[in-house]
């Protein structure tokens, strides 16, 4: 039996019930979303136990496991940001991104690798901490679309669907700028941490010792990393925020689900553990 198929069924659930409730505006629902939200979050903490106890370690040594271990993350961060704020608005924007990655360990689920290489601490390091950082770049891309649509609608002067449903421009900046400082800290001990492992174990695994600047997986990692330096960088240095942050955000996120995806699965030469 697939395990990954019920919290991909429980997402789905919640993902109808956050569009009505942002459709509708109904408290009632939207405290139903949040308690669905909430049962897949547990679901899938379920799953990732199994199959951490199966394999050893926490799945995330090929990259469908890694994208199940992606989503439970964005999951429980978003489930953070939610109860923090008492804000749902953003849960119809978060589900389907859960839903569509959920979808693909759902449908084609492989199993972990064993490999001694992969069992030190530095692995460990390296992985959970650029997943989380990818969490934290998803609800920073997501809060970003939000506050180009509120901009927009604000803009042309049609204060309707959006500003009615959505936070304010200040609060979706802030929490956008906060949401990337985070994921930044953490990609970047998440790169430090991989260097340090490659370099430790480049005698030990054929593939470790072929990893280098040239393969695309790791070259779009730092090309990301560039991406949202630039933006603390403008934001602390030449006052860009608002708009111009948006659009950063949402263009750093379409690098990480492309590297994290097409390039993970098809392109990559030998980060492929």
């Amino acid at each position: 039996m697939n395990l990954h198929l019920l919290p991909l069924i429980v997402y789905a659930a919640a993902m109808a019930a956050y569009a009505w409730h942002f459709a509708r505006r109904d408290p009632a629902v939207g405290r139903a979303a949040t308690t669905l939200l909430v049962a897949a979050a547990l679901a899938h903490t379920f799953v990732i136990g199994m199959h951490t106890m199966e394999a050893g370690h926490v799945p995330v040594t090929n990259a469908t496991s890694a994208i199940a271990s992606f989503v439970w993350l964005l999951a429980l961060s978003y489930l953070y940001v939610e109860m923090t704020t008492d804000e749902r608005a953003m849960g119809v924007f978060i589900l389907p991104l859960l839903v569509g990655l959920q979808a693909i360990p759902a449908s084609h689920p492989i199993a972990e690798a064993r490999s001694q290489v992969l069992q030190g601490p530095l692995f460990g390091i390296h992985v959970s901490s650029l997943l989380f950082a990818y969490a934290s770049f998803a609800l920073a891309g997501v809060i970003g679309i939000t506050y180009v649509l509120l901009f927009k609608e604000i803009k042309a002067k049609h204060l309707g669907f959006f500003y009615t449903r959505l936070p304010s421009l200040q609060i979706l900046d802030r929490m956008n700028h906060r949401a990337i400082m985070i994921g930044w800290v953490f990609l970047t001990l998440g790169i430090v941490a991989g260097a340090v492992w490659a370099s430790t174990y480049a005698g030990a695994d054929p593939r470790v010792r072929a990893m280098s600047l040239e393969d695309p997986k790791i070259f779009v990692s730092f090309v990301c990393w560039g991406v949202y330096s630039f933006e603390l960088f403008a934001a602390r240095r030449i006052g860009w925020g608002g708009r111009r942050a948006a659009y950063l955000s949402a263009l750093g996120f379409a690098i990480v689900l492309l590297n994290f995806v097409p390039i993970s699965y098809f392109l990559t030469k030998s980060h492929n553990f």
